[in-house]
């Protein structure tokens, strides 16, 4: 296993990733912040160097200390040969086996090693699996004229409640805490009423996937979901990234918005596993 700090090895590693794009999607995203500025202090783990077989990302150790902050635990992996990511995944400088945590991709093998892994480590296992969408050209997509009494504008550390209570996995303080650092660090836009409320946002992640898009239940199909993703969504583009994002199997509301604005979902879902410490069964 190494860990690639050098900035050079960096940017290569990245031009290799936007070359297998849209499996890469998730590392890819990772390693484009990691390269402008690391807002999320995250690493790269690859199996060797210069031809890698396996890459990980990862937070860096000082700032994952919170063994149950499945939020800030979180792995985006890829592979080209799934027996040298089985290798890199058992690796315990890899991955502290001790922590809850999510790994994430596209590759269907990432189930099939953590599956492998896990019985080794006495670690439990619960997969969960996304329909993925991506946009070639932001710029095409077709939305309504925002009314005059409202204003796209960006998130602050003012909304973050309303974030964390509103998101299907928020509502804790871990939570919190992500979304507190995701609205600090990372490209957003939102729509205000007349007063300055909150009313429909979305916000670019730590693997530079669109997310947390919302709107108030009483101001829903008046299209803001759509001009507020477009906004993000050029801003993204414009900086380089690829312009996607994950959505649940079931929230067919969302899969009807996004292919609507010209989305392609991918043919891959997105696998992400969660991985927990069995409780110990020994006597005190």
């Amino acid at each position: 296993m190494l860990i690639l700090s050098c900035s050079s090895k960096l940017q290569l590693l990245e031009g290799i990733l936007k070359k297998s794009l849209p499996l890469t999607l998730p590392v890819h995203g990772a390693v484009m912040h990691i390269n402008r500025g690391n807002p999320a202090s995250h690493e790269v783990l690859v199996d060797s160097w210069p031809k890698f077989k396996a890459v990980l990302t990862r937070p860096h150790r000082e700032v994952a200390k919170d063994d149950s902050d499945v939020y800030t635990n979180t792995y985006a992996a890829f592979y080209y040969d799934l027996d040298a990511y089985r290798a890199l995944l058992q690796d315990s400088d890899a991955i502290n086996w001790a922590k809850t945590f999510y790994v994430f991709g596209h590759k269907d093998g990432i189930y099939e090693a953590s599956e492998g892994a896990a019985a080794n480590k006495q670690v439990q296992i619960s997969p969960s699996s996304y329909f993925t969408y991506f946009h070639h050209d932001p710029n095409k997509i077709h939305t309504r004229q925002l009314d005059p009494s409202l204003r796209l504008s960006t998130l602050n550390n003012s909304h973050v409640d309303l974030l964390n209570e509103t998101w299907a996995y928020g509502g804790n303080e871990h939570s919190r805490k992500y979304v507190a650092s995701l609205v600090r660090s990372f490209p957003s836009r939102c729509i205000l009423d007349s007063n300055g409320r909150l009313i429909s946002w979305s916000i670019l992640d730590p693997f530079g996937a669109m997310g947390l898009g919302y709107t108030l239940p009483e101001y829903r199909g008046r299209g803001y979901i759509t001009i507020v993703n477009k906004a993000l969504a050029m801003n993204v583009h414009a900086s380089g990234y690829p312009v996607y994002g994950h959505v649940a199997l079931d929230n067919v509301r969302m899969q009807n918005c996004l292919e609507r604005c010209g989305y392609q979902r991918l043919s891959s879902s997105c696998h992400f596993i969660y991985h927990t410490p069995k409780p110990s069964t020994g006597s005190i």
